[in-house]
């Protein structure tokens, strides 16, 4: 008999369940091998679906296709379990050694799991889901599935795969013992593996649907090679071009030779702290591009902060390494999830729902990270390792075997450090993956108690604190004592004023985009403004990434053209943009972001000094932005420090003492904050990927015993809990420009699944962060549309301007979209 894993919806052509099994087995172990775990990633792949060899599963595919009217509920009939029940029944039970335990008990994980997203092994209510899955699910049909598994592949070909797999997790305890790393690598493991399983089974369906040959692992080696080389003939033109007596370029073109330098040297975890303005996104890609082809990388990946900057470091890079001629889409700029997560949360088998086309497009849908350089954010990196959604863990087996930059290291989430850190350990010590931590503020990610596992003589700036003095630029002013209630928007335009009546161009940068707002609106009602001819700035991340690079463009422009000019922006600006203003005032944050915010100033060093001032906002509420009001904190004690003493710190407040000084002190402020505390259940998400002490002793108080298992993780827990950012938002697409509104019109039309995948890349530029609140104003005022069945969002055209971006005010600029 044939059973069938799937039937294409064109032509109603099968892919048998074992033509499909060992595709993914094939996929999912190379995938694998990156990491040294290709058996493990094999196996995983080889069982995944076992429990499609049945009559039942056949009779619910044939249904779900021919009567599509009145399809089987989705999930009706279990085909995940069998799998993972035959590896826990023949190698996990508590007869069995440690190894074939640990072995079966993460490769059933992700077998069962394969549709919904890993398991607690013990979870904070006493309770083992995993045990729950693999033991007690009613499977009727699991004999059935058993033996025409076995009719393919035998017993003693399975015993042999499995012990290749125990080798290769004997050999994962070994290198885990001797770097001295804590239980949450083998979570990370777990999770690295289901990732080879779940892209694999999600690329051989989407293949199989599109009628597309198995995939081949590209060879990018020639594509690093033609890019190093246009890169390398950019910063010689550059040279030419340059003023050679201008210090500052030489310590540019310095620093750059010193990463290709360093770009020979084994695979680690290296710092680049140059100065902002020093030219880190140049000197940084040579390292990757002279590392990747030295050492056989697969991939670039570069790290920025936020949304806000990726599409200029991108542009920059494309212009240069590809004269802006990327019709193969070599490299990648991800921005956000477009698509809400909610289709792959975690649900019962028997979720009610019936078969959905549009639902099927989106599984298919292609962002998993496969072009050989990317641009993404923070939030997207540590999405991949922590939260939930196989749409997230998909990407992970592509950080192996890589180059990834971290721009702007500093600005990790405080509570996410301890994760971030064990992230990198990882993805270095097992994935054979270089990390280059780029900033001119490193915040000793090494001194926490979940230590960053930095390789000896690691930093590539050799002279820090003669590199700072030649690369100073600005005085820094403190104004916080003048005005401790802080300035309101009235009295702060009045220092722009005074500002405006010595320089030409202002940059004010705020902590919120309420205040931003505010200070903007006051600004444009200034008469002198108007008169004065001043060009008006705002900029905020209400903005989408195409508009938001409109405005920049102009903004450097009118900059380059002698325009008088103010700025006024939330700190999106100050990472990652090159852009120059004869003054900078900052409202007072972190001294992390004060230095950044002083690297827009007189950035091309164009007269020796130029002024920076910190004031303090009276129209800002910092009540949900905790990171900066303690940012803020520290920084107040660095200053007050720095009054009585400035030798102490260099004579500058922007020197590495400084800096060290206030991470010192923001640490010791944050304290068990970086395991990423969840109140709610009175513990942390690093303790439970990691020991889980607490609820397996809850566990044992419940049941009379610890559970049967060796391991003890709350995966799922930490995926439920896990925010980058924790005010809640939801990606919206907004109708900025003809293509914004394109992307809308036929996001809501009829689609293949390649269409799909290619509308929703180019919809990453045109959208923004929606959160709960104004989510809630929005669709109240009948600003929202629905797309895709609910799992995406359009906004009309009445809630989106030119000026601010998204608002809520209804009064748009364009007319409404007609559908």
């Amino acid at each position: 008999m044939t059973y069938i894993a799937h039937i294409r919806d064109k032509d109603w052509a099968i892919q048998t369940v074992i033509v499909h099994l060992l595709e993914v087995s094939r996929a999912s172990g190379r995938a694998g091998a990156k990491m040294d775990v290709k058996h493990l990633a094999e196996l995983a792949g080889l069982l995944h679906d076992m429990g499609k060899f049945t009559d039942e599963f056949k009779n619910y595919i044939q249904l779900a296709v021919a009567q599509s009217d009145q399809a089987p509920r989705r999930g009706s009939v279990d085909h995940s379990t069998a799998g993972g029940r035959l590896l826990h029944q023949r190698y996990g039970g508590p007869d069995q050694k440690v190894p074939s335990r640990m072995t079966a008990e993460w490769l059933a994980n992700c077998i069962v799991s394969h549709h919904q997203g890993l398991r607690d092994y013990v979870s904070p209510d006493r309770e083992s889901p995993y045990l729950k899955r693999v033991q007690n699910n009613d499977l009727p049909h699991y004999e059935q599935a058993k033996q025409q598994f076995h009719q393919h592949v035998t017993t003693e070909e399975l015993d042999h795969l499995f012990a290749k797999a125990i080798e290769e997790w004997k050999n994962f305890y070994r290198k885990a013992k001797h770097h001295g790393l804590p239980l949450i690598t083998g979570s990370l493991m777990t999770k690295y593996i289901f990732s080879c399983l779940i892209d694999a089974d999600r690329s051989n369906t989407r293949e199989f649907e599109e009628n597309e040959p198995p995939a081949e692992v590209p060879d990018y080696k020639p594509f690093f090679q033609k890019s190093y080389d246009a890169l390398m003939n950019h910063l010689h033109q550059i040279s030419l071009n340059s003023d050679s007596t201008n210090p500052i370029q030489a310590l540019r073109q310095e620093m750059s030779d010193h990463c290709e330098q360093f770009a020979f040297r084994e695979s680690g975890i290296y710092s680049l702290s140059i100065p902002t303005g020093g030219g880190k996104t140049l000197a940084s890609m040579r390292y990757a591009l002279r590392h990747a082809l030295e050492h056989g990388k697969q991939r670039i990946i570069y790290v920025v902060p936020y949304t806000t900057i990726i599409e200029q470091n991108a542009a920059e890079i494309r212009r240069i390494l590809l004269g802006e001629d990327d019709e193969e889409g070599m490299i990648l700029e991800h921005h956000s999830n477009v698509v809400d997560n909610q289709d792959d949360e975690r649900q019962d088998d028997e979720d009610g729902e019936r078969y959905d086309m549009k639902r099927k497009q989106l599984k298919l849908a292609r962002d998993h990270w496969d072009r050989p350089i990317i641009f993404t954010t923070m939030v997207q990196f540590l999405n991949t390792f922590y939260a939930k959604g196989t749409r997230n863990v998909r990407r992970l087996h592509q950080l192996s075997n890589a180059v990834i930059v971290f721009d702007e290291v500093q600005s990790v989430p405080v509570y996410c450090i301890s994760l971030f850190n064990e992230a990198l350990n990882f993805l270095h010590i097992f994935g054979k993956s270089s990390l280059l931590l780029c900033t001119a503020t490193q915040p000793a990610l090494h001194e926490v108690p979940q230590k960053l596992q930095l390789s000896n003589d690691g930093e590539i700036v050799s002279d820090l604190r003669n590199v700072g003095d030649a690369f100073r630029r600005v005085d820094i002013h403190d104004l916080t004592s003048q005005a401790p209630a802080g300035w309101v928007a009235e009295e702060l335009a009045a220092f722009v004023q005074e500002q405006m009546d010595k320089v030409d161009s202002v940059l004010v940068i705020l902590n919120t985009k309420s205040a931003v707002c505010k200070l903007y609106r006051e600004l444009n009602e200034s008469a002198w403004v108007e008169a004065e001819n001043i060009r008006l700035v705002h900029l905020s991340t209400n903005m989408c990434a195409a508009h938001r690079k409109e405005m920049l463009a102009g903004l450097i422009a009118g900059l380059k053209d002698g325009e008088r000019v103010i700025c006024v922006s939330t700190q999106l600006i100050e990472a990652g943009v090159d852009i120059s203003f004869q003054c900078v005032i900052r409202s007072l944050a972190g001294l992390d972001s004060i230095a950044q915010a002083a690297g827009r100033c007189n950035r091309h060093r164009e007269v020796p000094l130029r002024d920076v001032y910190i004031i303090r906002s009276a129209d800002e509420n910092l009540k949900h932005l905790r990171e900066i009001k303690l940012g803020a904190e520290m920084t107040e004690r660095v200053l007050r420090e720095f009054g009585d003493d400035p030798e102490a710190f260099g004579g500058s407040l922007l020197s590495a003492e400084a800096m060290t000084c206030y991470f010192r002190y923001y640490y010791h402020g944050i304290g068990e904050k970086v395991h990423y505390p969840v109140p709610k259940l009175e513990q942390n998400l690093f303790d439970l990927m990691n020991r889980n002490a607490y609820n397996i002793d809850g566990y044992k108080l419940k049941h009379g015993h610890v559970p049967e298992l060796v391991n003890k993780s709350a995966i799922a827990t930490v995926e439920k809990y896990f925010e980058v950012i924790t005010l809640k938002a939801t990606p919206v697409i907004v109708p900025y420009d003809e293509i914004g509104r394109g992307l809308i019109a036929d996001l809501n039309g009829q689609l293949g699944p390649g269409d799909l995948s290619d509308l929703l890349r180019q919809a990453q530029q045109y959208t923004v962060n929606v959160y709960e609140h104004e989510m809630k104003i929005l669709s109240q005022n009948d600003e929202i549309i629905s797309l895709l069945n609910g799992q995406a969002f359009a906004l009309r055209d009445t809630a989106y301007s030119k000026k601010f971006g998204m608002h809520l005010e209804g009064n748009g600029e364009w007319e409404s979209l007609v559908f």
